[in-house]
């Protein structure tokens, strides 16, 4: 009989065992999906956000230690419970409209909006104005050039000047 109950207590210590273990499993698997979902808003929102530092790079793409330590605070913050849109707010303000890759239309933005297209304004008229003076100096080239007639009174100029 007492070897009856020490094997009921095994097999019941064994199937404690077994259902501690697929629920710490099921945790981790849990708080792996849950940081799968995080990491994926971490980048989405770190792929909107420039760094500061870099050639033209997201804070997602960028190994540079501001880079690190952004993303880092984007995923404190998202774990924290702050929304993607907290996230923005919080770092145009801390770093201006510049760490948005698409920064909104007003007043301090407005150079970024219509800069490149002022940009190729201009050097479009500067390409035209330059066209327009190459075209007027080979005509003006042309018209001083001189005729047969002047050409001939010059030759008999220096003609009778040699005989003198």
């Amino acid at each position: 009989m007492h070897d009856e109950s020490i094997t009921r207590l095994k097999r019941r210590a064994a199937g404690f065992l077994a259902a501690a273990i697929c629920a710490g499993l099921l945790g981790v698997a849990g708080a792996a999906g849950s940081d799968a979902a995080l990491d994926a808003r971490v980048m989405k929102i770190s792929e909107e956000l420039r760094c500061l530092v870099c050639q033209n790079q997201s804070i997602a793409e960028s190994n540079a230690d501001l880079a690190q330590d952004l993303r880092r605070e984007v995923r404190e913050m998202l774990a924290a419970g702050k929304t993607e849109a907290d996230v923005r707010e919080f770092m145009v303000e801390r770093y201006g409209d510049f760490v948005l890759y698409d920064p909104p239309v007003k007043r301090s933005t407005l150079l970024l909006w219509i800069g490149p297209g002022l940009a190729a304004v201009i050097a479009l008229g500067g390409l035209w104005w330059q066209l327009a003076r190459r075209r007027r100096t080979r005509a003006g080239d042309e018209a001083d050039a001189p005729d047969e007639a002047a050409l001939a009174q010059a030759r008999a100029l220096l003609d009778a000047k040699d005989e003198q």
